[in-house]
């Protein structure tokens, strides 16, 4: 349809529900295209970026010197087509051109800092300020900034550049605006990254100076909402200022995991519909006090900066607030643009000013919907009103053409399509709209005494319904399939979800049928790469394994297996990611689940085993989401047990003990739970959990470590912190890494080749997947289930 509509020569009439696309609605698309490749390519090619920007720039003048060279002779050209094309080619490369000359022009910036000697995790002393959202991940906090200065030695360096910060805790006060002192290593982000360094604190913030003006007002009223929520019944109470301000720091990660399960995770990530909420109200109080229709922009206008600060500036805010700036401003001259314009208008503009939003993930995801909701909804309703009343057509059709334009990129980050995603968005659309306005209203009240409490309770209602249906239909089963990753998995589910809007719409016959074959082709290989392929992994297992080392991305997994009884440390971030890994391992019930400690990606998979674990032998808990795992394990039936150095037990025939933590030890990485086990078909190991180096040093000193062991489970995926004389002392023969894809650039290159240098043979899940341990004729043997690099 869109590609008709293009290449119509005058602009057509709106078809059914005035849904055809005018030609001028798609004249802005080749250059939003062109512009997000240019950047894209740019970005990860910087040093090339000011070669680039002259290439294109001369291409532009040649292109435009030809245009004018031709209309001025002759009046054929200047009424045919050759003309506006000529014209569109060299808009598109002086775009394109404009996006390389920023890149290169950041980059003598950029490049003196990523130069400056930190390799080998050399200390530093860091000050930045906070420039966006403070989030808790699954290994701590994290936040972006600008660097003010960096200090080692006699170098001090103050270019401002942005960075990314990571660190176990935050000081009170922290916040958008905040300028902070750390002290802590860094490293240099990949090609590409916005960041151009990643700093890891190594002891909490210090917090110089506060958020001032704006900003601190912004951060009053989201700390309370967040106050009048406080004691609201979870997991409602935690969404509500998720769904008003973006904030998810009182989301579980177990609502977490299952608003992405159901693909409502949009919800809490505020993006268009926040903004036309806001700027819609804004705009309507204007109009009933009387306002000229410029006044009523200009507070539509006024309202949206303060809503983009109050949310922090996230990608998908931050297009939504484009592209909401640029209908406000049309409407101020008489000129409202059509939705696709709009949309295309607002990615160049954005990638002209920041060409690192070309690859963001929630940037591609937020135009992907949009345009979604533009161009496919309105086709999809009128296809589906052959099947059904056209109301519910139409409202079928909005979620619809949303999951089948971001399926192929969430597909990138989490591997697997969601079954139940469109009914989800069904049931909770009626109440997101409500909590949103409502949870809005509680955050600009909050300290008015009973108003805002009481607009709390009421956006509690909308929340609760929008929580029920999350964590409800993601325990369906099947709730959601699994799916091939990367590139080739995205490629095929963009095949299949243009051949499922092939089926919808009213199509020639032919294209059904190609449709057909499409999804019966896609169907088939997914099948094979996924299902059958788990069958023939089965069959390749060795049957000795007593240690199999679970390939479930960033994270930890490790079932250990004695004379048939079973027992799994950690669970990683993923309970789907769990359950096959169990399932390939045959594993039904674990007598023994050993939580190390609490981060996300140790114990994001509870749920995949809750109701068939014995007993739970657990660190030190700190947050209230800690306590909840463990309640949701316990009223599974599992017994609870805390960890204290000096306990012992046994698994069948092997024999563990725990070496970490002592009884006052605090939760976090250094309370992981350290343990060691051996027996007559387990090779004695050591496991780590996510101790750091200072952890490292306490764990040789106070600890009674074997003369020598034959495993290691290398602490914090291989991060930096490390203290080489506890491996040293280790005397591992071979150390296991359990890493996937990350942006800590884990393992770390100076962790392997200390690790090389004591001579163990390293074996990594994110390059050899499963990984199986056993003794065998006293040695121990490993199997992987891909082959080492």
């Amino acid at each position: 349809m869109t590609a008709t509509a293009a290449t119509t020569p005058q602009p057509t009439r709106a078809g059914r529900g005035g849904r055809s696309l005018r030609r001028r609605d798609v004249r802005l698309v080749p250059v939003a295209a062109g512009a997000w490749v240019t950047a894209g390519v740019v970005t990860g090619t910087a040093d090339a970026a000011a070669s680039a920007a002259a290439l294109l720039w001369a291409s532009a003048l040649v292109v435009v010197l030809a245009l004018v060279h031709r209309r001025r002779r002759s009046a054929a050209f200047r009424a045919g087509r050759s003309a506006p094309a000529l014209a569109l080619v060299a808009i598109v490369l002086a775009v394109a051109a404009g996006i390389a000359w920023h890149v290169a022009s950041a980059l003598p910036a950029r490049g003196a800092v990523a130069a400056a000697e930190i390799a080998g995790g050399r200390a530093l002393t860091v000050d930045v300020v906070a420039v966006g959202k403070i989030e808790r991940g699954a290994a701590g906090w994290r936040f972006d900034a600008v660097l003010q200065r960096l200090a080692y030695g006699e170098t001090t360096i103050t270019t401002p550049v942005p960075v990314l910060v990571r660190t176990g805790d935050v000081p009170p006060g922290l916040d958008l605006g905040a300028r902070v002192s750390l002290t802590g290593t860094a490293w240099a982000a990949g090609p590409g990254e916005r960041a151009v360094l990643v700093i890891d604190a190594s002891a909490t913030p210090t917090l110089i100076a506060a958020p001032t003006g704006v900003f601190a007002l912004a951060s009053l009223l989201r700390h309370g909402l967040t106050t009048v929520t406080t004691g609201l019944p979870d997991p409602g109470g935690g969404l509500i200022a998720g769904l008003a301000v973006g904030d998810t720091s009182g989301v579980s990660d177990g609502l977490d995991a299952a608003m992405k399960s159901s693909s409502l995770s949009h919800l809490t990530a505020v993006s268009g519909a926040n903004c036309a909420l806001v700027v819609g109200i804004a705009f309507a109080l204007a109009a009933l006090c009387g306002a000229r229709r410029a006044l009523r922009v200009i507070a539509g206008l006024g309202t949206l900066v303060a809503f983009v600060i109050l949310v922090s500036p996230e990608p998908s805010v931050i297009r939504a607030a484009t592209m909401a700036a640029i209908a406000m401003l049309g409407l101020m001259l008489g000129r409202t643009g059509a939705g696709l314009s709009l949309l295309t208008a607002s990615v160049v503009l954005l990638l002209l000013l920041d060409p690192w939003l070309s690859r963001s993930i929630g940037f591609a995801l937020s135009v992907a919907a949009t345009a979604a909701l533009l161009v496919l909804a309105g086709p999809l309703a009128d296809g589906l009103s052959r099947w059904m009343p056209r109301t519910l057509a139409l409202f079928v059709a909005v979620p619809l053409s949303a999951q089948l334009a971001c399926g192929p990129i969430i597909v990138l980050i989490s591997p697997q399509v969601s079954i139940y995603g469109v009914a989800a968005n069904m049931l909770a659309a009626p109440a997101a709209p409500v909590g949103t306005v409502l949870g809005l209203a509680a955050c600009l009240c909050a300290g008015i005494p009973l108003l805002g409490a009481g607009l709390a309770a009421l956006a509690w209602v909308p929340a609760a319904w929008i929580a029920a249906t999350a964590t409800t239909l993601s325990t369906l089963p099947g709730s959601a399939i699994w799916w091939p990753e990367g590139v080739g998995g995205l490629a095929a589910l963009t095949l299949a979800s243009a051949a499922v809007v092939v089926l919808l719409l009213r199509t020639p016959r032919p294209a059904r049928v190609a449709a057909v074959v499409i999804l019966a082709v896609t169907a088939v290989v997914v099948a094979a790469t996924g299902p059958a392929a788990q069958v023939g992994l089965r069959a390749r297992l060795p049957v000795a394994w007593s240690i199999a080392v679970c390939d479930v991305g960033q994270g930890d997994a490790i079932a250990i297996r004695a004379a048939g009884r079973v027992a799994l440390v950690d669970t990683g971030p993923d309970p789907q990611a769990l359950t096959s890994c169990l399932e390939t391992l045959g594993v039904d019930r674990v007598d023994l689940l050993v939580l190390t400690h609490f981060d996300h990606d140790h114990d994001g998979g509870t749920r995949a085993v809750a109701g068939r674990v014995d007993t739970v032998l657990h660190g030190p808990t700190g947050a209230p989401d800690d306590q909840r795992t463990l309640a949701r394990l316990s009223d599974a039936g599992a017994h609870l047990v805390r960890a204290d150095a000096g306990m012992t037990g046994t698994l069948g025939d092997a024999r563990w003990r725990v070496l970490w933590p002592q009884p006052r030890t605090a939760a976090g990485n250094d309370g992981s739970v350290v343990i060691d086990i051996a027996g007559p078909t387990v090779p004695p190991m050591l496991m780590l959990g996510d101790l750091s180096a200072e952890g490292q040093r306490r764990l040789i000193a106070t600890a009674s470590l074997r003369a020598a062991y034959t495993v290691v489970k290398v602490s914090h995926h291989g991060s930096a912190d490390q203290e080489p004389r506890l491996y040293g002392r280790l005397r591992a023969a071979v150390a296991l890494v359990s890493v996937g894809a990350n942006t800590y650039g884990h393992p770390r290159s100076e962790t392997l080749a200390m690790l090389e240098s004591l001579g163990a043979r390293l074996a990594r899940t994110d390059t050899e997947g499963l990984l199986m341990l056993w003794t065998e004729a006293s040695s121990v043997r490993l199997w992987h289930e891909k082959g080492a690099p």
